[in-house]
């Protein structure tokens, strides 16, 4: 299609930066922000554009989140008398294990240190990456939202030398509209990329350079969340609740949080590994079921439900790191994958990410090279606090895929006895998508109907995700081969990507000669890309829609 379309409406329009940056998330930003001053520093013009598929910054933005100020105070040291929105100190740990009738609480001297949060903020990732691209521009940075990274761009020699944004007004069939509109070139001494968990172009690079070689599998989970406007008398500025436990079955990795932010609201949210083995198993029903247990949905009484949003989760650790670099560019932030499981923590970890690979970019152009490898960004990283950090939780996630209560009992001896310092290093031997077992073999789950207070359906939690695609595109959800959903995945594993996705994109119908197929709503997607993830054939393929299109996250 596009090079049809590039015969017929070609040459693209190109713009020459010193660097471009993938993704207007906190590991993007803050690359853009320090490129920008260490230059004036240097007294050097350094021109940096950032491309955000979302229709504005922070537009796609969802965490929990509680943040840990290290890596912003090394950005920003006055970044309080800049207004950072870093509002609610945590006041408050709780860690809970929960039944279906009743909650434990860990005693705060047991918690491991990387589940007690005093000097840590709750925030709203959203509004804080919001913050940053006022920043960056301030700075100089040309931000463009609304506009997705559709193509990479190569050299005669095998380098990044940039990216292609996507052709706008295509309809449903490829064919170009009244109001199509020819993508653009954007060419780069240096591309970084920060597409976030699951990115489309860190999926190509990493298989063309070959980064991810001895490498562990990467493994992921899905985060979904919920903001409540809660009652006054039951809000508690800077309490910070996790849970594991009930709803999920012991041998499922997952988890809960539950944090008070300003203005009487609460972030809610669940976690569930992709790793998971039943193919019954909804992560959506999974967080309904669990607002309902006594001890969090007392918090909700009387409250409204304002937002909902789901995102992948990349958790895999250090072993699981790709590559950094590779000619002509890199992955920093969660397109890498430098999210903290342990401490349910990324966004320090990719804005630090940013500023090492933005100065191994500064001193790159410095010497006047371009498109070879950022090799001492990498450098950088393992002389970093962020690898010492992730080389102390490099064991978590590896002992608690292993069940809830063997889990906990060894995590405790790893991170409390020997404090992130064991002689070992365990390993992650399966990528998600090969966990699921048939669904002869499984137990199906029963779940309640929701309520519409405390409980909802996906579809009104789309609604008010304010998800919205232009109406004729072509769909951005494809398949490799259009048999297997209905041949393999339902026949095999009872149709999981009805269950596992967040959003009803998925749903099998029956035709009119009374055979099954799969309807992709498309229209619905939030770009949590759980299917890109999960399906077990790996036949759906997650491709960059039309810029600006997806959810426009307000307070996420």
């Amino acid at each position: 299609m596009t090079n049809s379309l590039l015969e017929q409406f070609g040459p693209r329009d190109a713009m020459e930066y010193d660097v471009v940056i993938v993704g207007g998330g906190p590991a993007g930003l803050s690359a853009a922000i320090r490129i920008k001053q260490r230059a004036a520093e240097q007294g050097k013009e350094i021109s940096v554009c950032v491309l955000e598929k979302g229709s504005e910054i922070g537009a796609h933005i969802l965490s929990g989140a509680v943040m840990d100020p290290n890596a912003i105070t090394e950005l920003f040291p006055d970044w309080k008398e800049r207004g950072a929105p870093l509002n609610t100190p945590v006041s408050e740990d709780r860690f809970l294990f929960l039944t279906e009738t009743s909650a434990i609480k860990t005693p705060n001297w047991m918690l491991p240190g990387c589940f007690q949060n005093h000097g840590n903020y709750v925030i709203s990732l959203a509004n804080v990456v919001r913050w940053l691209g006022q920043q960056a521009e301030n700075l100089g940075v040309e931000i463009f939202p609304g506009f997705a990274a559709a193509e990479i761009l190569y050299t005669e020699d095998g380098a990044v030398r940039g990216i292609a944004t996507g052709n706008m007004g295509i309809d449903r069939h490829g064919e170009p509209t009244a109001a199509f509109q020819l993508g653009m070139e954007l060419h780069a001494k240096y591309t970084l990329f920060a597409e976030g968990a699951r990115g489309h172009l860190g999926k190509q690079l990493m298989a063309k350079f070959d980064l991810t070689k001895d490498r562990d599998p990467q493994t992921y989970a899905i985060g979904l969340k919920e903001v409540w406007e809660i009652d006054p008398a039951l809000h508690k500025p800077g309490l910070v609740v996790h849970t594991a436990g009930w709803p999920l079955a012991s041998d499922t990795y997952g988890g809960s949080f539950l944090y008070h932010l300003e203005n009487n609201q609460v972030a809610v949210g669940y976690v569930v590994g992709l790793a998971y083995e039943n193919p019954y198993l909804s992560p959506y029903e999974e967080f309904q079921r669990y607002k309902t247990h006594p001890e969090i949905r007392k918090f909700f009484v009387g409250g409204k439900r304002l937002s909902y949003g789901a995102r992948a989760i990349t958790a895999g650790g250090l072993q699981s790191l790709p590559k950094l670099t590779f000619a002509g560019g890199a992955l920093i932030g969660c397109e890498a994958g430098f999210l903290n499981a342990s401490r349910i923590k990324g966004s320090h970890a990719a804005i630090k990410s940013g500023m090492l690979a933005a100065d191994a970019a500064v001193d790159a152009l410095g010497a006047e090279r371009q498109h070879d490898e950022l090799s001492a960004y990498s450098a950088a990283f393992e002389a970093s606090w962020l690898h010492e950090e992730l080389h102390r939780a490099r064991n978590f996630k590896p002992w608690m895929s292993k069940g809830l209560y063997l889990g906990t009992l060894m995590v405790g001896i790893d991170q409390v006895l020997l404090r992130g310092k064991a002689p070992w290093t365990l390993r992650h031997t399966h990528a998600d998508h090969t966990c699921l077992r048939p669904a002869a073999e499984c137990t199906p789950i029963i779940y309640p109907k929701p309520d519409g207070t405390l409980t909802f359906d996906r579809l009104s939690s789309v609604f008010i995700s304010n998800t919205n695609h232009a109406e004729e595109q072509p769909a951005h959800l494809t398949l490799k081969d259009g048999s297997v959903p209905v041949n393999v995945n339902l026949a095999k594993y009872a149709g999981p990507e009805s269950r596992y996705c967040p959003a009803g994109v998925y749903e099998y119908v029956k035709t009119e000669a009374g055979e099954d197929r799969l309807q992709i709503n498309a229209q619905n997607c939030v770009h949590c890309k759980t299917c890109d993830i999960k399906d077990p054939t790996q036949n759906i393929v997650w491709v960059t829609p039309e810029g600006g299109g997806g959810p426009n996250y307000a307070n996420m």
